[in-house]
C-alpha cells in the first residue's frame, strides 16, 4: 500500500532485500489472486498544441483581494474500475471557493466550457481573469472564444511551471488524498456524488489556514462581514440593556 506503483518485479526485489526467498511468478500468482495491481501511469491531461495561439501569465504580480478578479481552471483524471473519468473544475483565487466543475469520460474542450457555464451559473459575478495550462483544450479557438465573448480575460500559465496553477493543483491534492484514495468507486454516478459532496465539504465545513481557519464560501458569499456584523448587533444590545438596568 505504501508502495501502489510498485509492479510484481519490484516487490520480488523488496521482499528478497528482506531475507524472503520468492521468485516473480510467485509473487504475480499471488497479487492475482489479492486482486492487487500497480497502479498504471497517469493519462496525460495537458497535451498541447503548437498551432494554437498561447496567452501570457497575468497573475505574476497581481494583488488578488477580491472574490471574482481571478479563477483558476484545469482538468484532472479520476481511477474508476479499469478506466479514468476527468474532472474540470474552477476555483476562486482569493476563497478559494470552488465556483464549478463537471466529470467527463472525454478531453474535449466542450467538457471544459460546459465547466465553465456551471461556474458562471453559481458565481456571484464573472470572474475578470480566468487562467489555465496550455493544454490543447485551453488553447483551442473554441475555449478563448468563449472566454474573449464573456469580456473574460485569458491567462495561462508557462510551460513546466505547475506553481502558476498552484490553488487548483491544492484542492486537487485535497480531493484526492482526503476523499478518492479512501474509496473506491464501480459506477460514474458513485464517484459524480462523492465528488459532489466532498466540494460541498470543502467549500462550506473545511475551514483553510490561509483564510484564517474560515470556510471559502464565507469568503466568497461574504458571510464572514455578516457574522462580524451580527455580533457587533448583539454587543451593542447587550451593552444598552445593561445600561438601561443601571439607570432603573
Amino acid at each position: 500500500m505504501k508502495r501502489s506503483f510498485y509492479g510484481y518485479r519490484r516487490i520480488t526485489v523488496e521482499l528478497k532485500r528482506q531475507g524472503i526467498k520468492v521468485n516473480k511468478k510467485r509473487v504475480r500468482r499471488l497479487m492475482r489472486v489479492m486482486g492487487i495491481q500497480a497502479l498504471p501511469k497517469a493519462p496525460r491531461t495537458s497535451k498541447g498544441n503548437k498551432q494554437h495561439k498561447k496567452y501570457p501569465y497575468l497573475l505574476a504580480d497581481l494583488n488578488i483581494n477580491d472574490n471574482n478578479h481571478a479563477w483558476m481552471t484545469d482538468i484532472t483524471y479520476l481511477r474508476l474500475g479499469k478506466g479514468f473519468m476527468y474532472l474540470t473544475a474552477f476555483i476562486d483565487v482569493n476563497s478559494r471557493y470552488v465556483v464549478g466543475w463537471t466529470l467527463g469520460n472525454t478531453l474535449d474542450t466542450e467538457v471544459c466550457i460546459e465547466a465553465l457555464n456551471h461556474a458562471l451559473k453559481r458565481s456571484t459575478a464573472l470572474p475578470e481573469i480566468v487562467n489555465s495550462d496550455q493544454g490543447c483544450q485551453f488553447t483551442s479557438e473554441l475555449w478563448t472564444k468563449t472566454l474573449l465573448d464573456n469580456g473574460i480575460t485569458i491567462s495561462m500559465t508557462g510551460k513546466g511551471r505547475c506553481l502558476d496553477n498552484i490553488y487548483i493543483e491544492r484542492f486537487w491534492r485535497s480531493l484526492k488524498y482526503e476523499e478518492i484514495y479512501l474509496n473506491d468507486y464501480d459506477t460514474v454516478a458513485e464517484l459524480e456524488n462523492a465528488i459532489n459532496q466532498y466540494i460541498g465539504f470543502y467549500n462550506n465545513e473545511r475551514p483553510h489556514q490561509s483564510l484564517d481557519y474560515k470556510t471559502p464560501a464565507e469568503i466568497y458569499f461574504n458571510e464572514e462581514d455578516k457574522s462580524d456584523n451580527n455580533f457587533e448587533n448583539l454587543n451593542n444590545a447587550f451593552i444598552t440593556n445593561a445600561l438601561t438596568l443601571t439607570i432603573q
